[in-house]
């Protein structure tokens, strides 16, 4: 499995669904990443050479895209603030409820887990 960015991407899927395995680069990135390194989206990972792997995260260095841990920490910190400053969606995040004005009474079962039956009847 080749590495890229110390990210396992898969070997046998094509180069521009490769990409994706990366946090922070979506379809429309891993596209263009291959024009701009002028590797063809439809070869398969394990055919690429280490210099055409190191093409790529030159690239996506050059292009100063925040992938992986620095993404990761940027979202995490945005989240911290929101929670920091007692706003609105802040609380919303810490209770681990709907942030976006989503429905609560019913549905928002992904946000808030599994039901929890409160109480029982004999």
């Amino acid at each position: 499995m080749p590495r890229l960015l110390g990210v396992d991407i898969p070997s046998g899927k094509k180069i521009e669904y490769s990409l994706q395995y990366i946090y922070g680069v979506g379809p429309t990135r891993a596209k263009k990443l291959c024009e701009q390194t002028g590797i063809d989206p439809d070869r398969r990972t394990h055919e690429l050479s280490e210099e055409e792997l190191n093409k790529f995260s030159q690239q996506i260095q050059e292009d100063g895209y925040p992938v992986e841990g620095d993404l990761r920490r940027e979202v995490i910190g945005n989240l911290k603030r929101l929670q920091a400053i007692r706003c609105y969606r802040g609380a919303r995040h810490q209770r681990g409820l709907p942030v976006r004005g989503q429905r609560t009474s019913t549905n928002a079962r992904t946000r808030k887990g599994g039901r929890k039956t409160v109480g029982s009847k004999k």
